[in-house]
C-alpha cells in the first residue's frame, strides 16, 4: 500500500480516474480471499488469476490466506508497467507471473488444464465516455464472441472484463469480482445479470453500505459477486447480503433465480424478501401519473433570474415564467400561491422562455434582445442543450405539476430521508432537480373536484416507505440516492390507492 501511494502521488487524480485505477484496500482484499478459502475444496491446489492485478493487493492477500504449498500458479495482467513492477516486489511465497498487456487483448489458454480455478479481480472502473467508438466496438465484439452477449455502448469496462474471463476459467472454477453495484440497477446491467444467471452458477452478491465507501479516492458503491463456472440448474437460490463485511454482513437473504429474472432492480435485495418480491406486481405510480424531469435549461445562470433582476433589465413579463427554487432553498413542502399563481416562497425566481424568432424579438422587444446578445457574447447559445434548440433561448414545455419529487438526496438530512414529495398549489414550473408528477386524466378530474383529495394523495405519496423508493432508484458512494422518472414510475402505488375514495376501476 505504501508503494501504491507513492505511485499514485505522482499522477493526477483525473488521469487515474480516466484509467479506472482504484487500488483495493488491504483489509478488503484479505476479507475477499478469506471468503474464497471458505468455499475452497480442502485438497485442491490453487491456480490463481487476477486480470487487473495492479500493485498486487489480491495476490498479497492470497499469500496471507492460503499456504504457499497450496498455490500451484499465480498469474496477473496489468497494463501499467509501474504497477506491475510494484507487484513483483512483493515477498516471494508462490510463483507469480505478470504480463504487462491489456487483459482484453490477451489470448486465453486453449486447454482446461492450463486454465485457472480461482479468479479474483477488481477490474478497471472506466466509464463508457472515456472510451473511443472503436474501443467500444472492439470490446462489444469480443464479449459477444465469448459469451453470446452484446453489451450496450454505455457499459463500463468492468462488465467486459468479467465476461471475457469466462474463457480463462477451468471447469468448476470459483470467481470473485469486486465491481460497482450500479450494474444491479441500471439498464446496461441487464446483460451482465443475464450472464450471471445463464452461463454460470451465481452463488452470492454482497453489496457494501454506500455510506461506507470502500475506496478513499472514488465515490462508488461496491459489490462482490461470487460464482462458479458450472452449468446452472433451472432454478436455485442465490444469497444476497448487505452492509458490514463479507464474513459478517448486516442483512442477508436467499432469492430464487426465478424471482431474479423478473425483477429489474437487484438492489432491492436482501431488504425485500422473496415472498414480497413475488407480490409486487400490482399498480405502480406510473399507472396513476405521467412522470417527467423538470426543465433542463442548459444554462441556469442565464435563464433563471430573480424577479428583481428581471424587472431591472426590463424583460417582458410575457416571456417570464415563475419557477421554483431548488430543494435546498425550499423551506416548505407545500407551495402556496398569491392570487396570480406566483409561489409564496422566499426566493422568487423566473424562467426566461421565448419561442419567437430573432427577427421578431429585435424590433419588438429591444431590452430582451439586448439580454440575448449578452448571452451570445458569453457563448451561452453554443452550450450543448442551447445549440440543439431552435431558437436557442426557447425552453421545454413543462406546465406546473401539482406534485413534485426531489430527484436526489441523502439519508443524513434534517428530514432523515433522501426523497420528499411536494404539493405545488402555484403556477410555477420546476427545474430538473425535481421530478414532476402529472395525474392521469381520470385522477386529475377527481383532484380538481376535491381539494381534500389533493392533500390526501400528497400525504400518501409522502407515506411511501423510504426503502420502497430507494429500492427502485440507484445509489452512489457516500450514500447519494437518485430517482429517474422511469424508476419513480415503478414504485408500488398501494399507499396512493388507499387514499382514493373508491376503487380505481370505477374511474378508469
Amino acid at each position: 500500500m505504501a508503494m501504491q501511494s507513492q505511485i499514485d502521488s505522482k499522477r493526477l487524480h483525473t488521469e487515474r480516474n480516466k484509467l479506472g485505477q482504484f487500488a483495493t484496500p488491504t483489509r478488503l482484499a484479505t476479507d475477499i480471499l478469506e471468503y474464497a478459502k471458505s468455499l475452497w475444496p480442502h485438497n485442491q491446489k490453487v491456480r490463481f488469476l487476477d486480470p487487473a492485478i495492479g500493485t498486487g493487493s489480491f495476490y498479497s492477500a492470497l499469500l496471507r490466506v492460503f499456504p504457499a504449498t497450496h498455490i500451484e500458479e499465480a498469474t496477473g495482467y496489468e497494463i501499467d508497467a509501474d504497477y506491475a513492477r510494484t507487484a513483483l516486489k512483493l515477498p516471494e511465497g508462490a510463483p507469480l507471473t505478470i504480463r504487462t498487456v491489456d487483459f482484453t487483448s490477451a489470448m486465453p489458454p486453449r486447454s482446461d488444464k492450463d486454465k485457472f480455478n480461482l479468479i479474483v479481480c477488481n477490474p478497471p472502473y472506466i466509464r463508457h465516455h472515456h472510451l473511443t467508438h472503436e474501443e467500444k466496438e472492439r470490446l462489444q465484439m469480443l464479449t459477444e464472441k465469448t459469451t453470446g452477449i452484446r453489451f450496450s455502448g454505455l457499459t463500463g469496462v468492468y462488465c467486459h472484463f468479467l465476461c471475457l474471463s469466462h474463457e480463462w476459467m477451468a471447469p468448476e472454477a470459483l470467481a470473485g469480482w469486486l465491481i460497482p453495484s450500479e450494474f444491479m440497477s441500471v439498464n446496461y446491467g441487464r446483460e451482465l445479470k443475464k450472464y450471471l444467471l445463464d452461463r454460470v452458477r451465481l452463488l452470492r452478491i454482497h453489496r457494501f453500505d454506500p455510506n461506507n465507501v470502500q475506496f478513499e479516492d472514488a465515490l462508488v458503491s461496491s459489490a462482490v459477486v461470487w460464482f462458479r463456472n458450472v452449468k446452472p440448474p433451472a432454478e436455485y437460490s442465490v444469497e444476497f447480503t448487505f452492509g458490514g463485511t463479507l464474513s459478517n454482513p448486516k442483512v442477508s437473504g436467499l432469492l430464487d433465480t426465478k424471482v431474479l429474472r423478473c425483477i429489474a432492480k437487484w438492489t432491492k435485495f436482501p431488504f425485500v424478501n422473496e415472498s414480497t418480491a413475488r407480490r409486487q406486481v400490482g399498480l405502480r405510480l406510473g399507472d396513476l401519473f405521467d412522470i417527467k424531469r423538470g426543465i433542463a435549461t442548459g444554462a441556469n445562470n442565464f435563464f433563471i433570474l430573480s424577479m428583481g433582476e428581471a424587472v431591472s433589465r426590463k424583460l417582458p413579463e410575457r416571456f417570464l415564467k415563475p419557477v421554483l427554487p431548488g430543494p435546498r432553498d425550499l423551506d416548505t413542502d407545500e407551495i402556496r400561491s398569491d392570487p396570480r399563481g406566483n409561489p409564496l416562497v422566499n426566493r422568487k425566481l423566473v424562467l426566461l422562455a421565448c419561442s419567437l424568432p430573432a427577427e421578431a424579438v429585435a424590433p419588438e422587444y429591444p431590452s430582451l434582445w439586448e439580454y440575448l446578445q449578452e448571452g451570445v457574447r458569453k457563448d451561452v447559445n453554443n452550450r450543448y442543450l442551447c445549440r440543439h434548440r431552435s431558437p436557442w433561448y426557447s425552453q421545454e414545455n413543462r406546465p406546473p405539476a401539482p406534485f413534485l419529487c426531489t430527484y436526489m438526496g441523502r439519508h443524513n438530512t434534517r428530514r432523515g430521508k433522501p426523497f420528499r414529495f411536494i404539493l405545488n398549489r402555484s403556477s410555477a414550473t420546476a427545474l430538473n432537480v425535481y421530478l414532476m408528477l402529472y395525474p392521469k386524466p381520470w385522477l386529475a378530474d377527481q383532484l380538481d373536484a376535491s381539494p381534500k383529495l389533493l392533500e390526501r394523495v400528497w400525504e400518501a405519496l409522502n407515506g411511501i416507505p423510504t426503502p420502497t423508493l430507494v429500492a427502485e432508484g440507484r445509489v452512489y458512494g457516500g450514500g447519494l440516492h437518485k430517482l429517474e422518472p422511469k424508476e419513480l414510475a415503478e414504485v408500488p402505488a398501494d399507499a396512493v390507492l388507499a387514499a382514493l375514495p373508491k376503487p380505481i376501476d370505477m374511474w378508469t
